[in-house]
């Protein structure tokens, strides 16, 4: 499996229960054949969630991504329950192939509570109508890497900034993307399956920021998420599109930091996400 669908996606969020506490998922193999970090933490948050009680649902998750692994592998699932209090649950989730720890998350469940709410304001940014789908900014390259720049993919991104290989060609690099996207297909009405969604998103798409900074893309530099942090505040509307807000305010010791609001197009702030990439060491000329 090169070039994932959506219903590959879901299918793989769809974890299954070996034990007690304990789950099991398929990868989304690729050339690299490592496990893609927002996938992994996605499906972590999934384990996570069928160890607590259903009217309560994701309010964060904290991930640190140790080891690549092997996307040809199912990856296993250990959920330690370390608190059920009146209004919020806490999970432990290591994820392991063999006897080695691929990631160690920490995951927050909350129940319903009414309160005084506040957000910051979206940005104004044009319409997801108004923008041209990824594949068509970036069709001058659609014969580089077999096609690989607009090639079909499980979200329709409509990015308001340039992307990575557009800002490459590019005289000045902007640390900000503003992207619209929605999934490809129609998705369930799930709120756990919308937080892990949101999680895969932001897991694969902040990165972006980081890499349009040091002047590079995807396929021309090595890059590994190492942390990954996800506050959910509302559920997004993924009936419709999310307007992504990333930036990436830091690059130091081979390290980018990207962190990205969410909004659902009426404006309602949907989620806060934090990771930091390792590019390692600068090559010497």
């Amino acid at each position: 499996m090169l070039r994932p669908t959506l219903a590959d996606i879901l299918r793989t969020l769809d974890v299954e229960q070996i034990g007690d506490d304990e789950f099991s998922a398929a990868q989304m193999d690729n050339p690299a054949h490592h496990i893609v970090g927002g996938h992994v933490a996605a499906q972590a948050l999934m384990s996570a969630s069928r160890t607590v009680a259903s009217d309560r649902s994701p309010h964060s998750m904290h991930v640190y991504l140790l080891r690549a692994g092997d996307a040809r592998r199912p990856v296993q699932f250990e959920v330690t329950r370390l608190r059920d209090g009146g209004v919020l649950s806490s999970r432990r989730v290591l994820a392991r192939q063999d006897d080695q720890v691929l990631l160690e998350a920490l995951a927050s469940f909350t129940a319903p509570l009414d309160s005084f709410e506040h957000q910051q304001q979206m940005p104004d940014v044009p319409s997801p109508e108004s923008l041209s789908s990824v594949q068509e900014q970036l069709s001058a390259y659609a014969d580089d890497h077999r096609g690989h720049w607009v090639r079909p993919q499980p979200l329709d991104l409509r990015y308001v900034d340039p992307p990575p290989r557009l800002a490459l060609d590019q005289p000045e690099a902007s640390p900000r993307i503003r992207l619209w996207w929605r999934p490809a297909e129609p998705v369930p009405a799930d709120p756990i399956l919308n937080s892990c969604l949101l999680t895969y998103v932001s897991g694969t798409t902040l990165l972006e920021t980081a890499m349009v900074v040091r002047r590079t893309t995807p396929l021309n530099a090595f890059s590994a998420l190492i942390d990954h942090a996800v506050w959910f505040h509302r559920p997004a509307d993924l009936t419709d599109w999310v307007l992504s807000d990333a930036v990436s305010p830091s690059g130091v010791h081979g390290r980018g930091l990207a962190t990205a609001t969410m909004y659902n197009r009426t404006g309602a702030l949907v989620c806060t996400a934090t990771q930091e990439i390792y590019f390692g060491r600068d090559r010497q000329e």
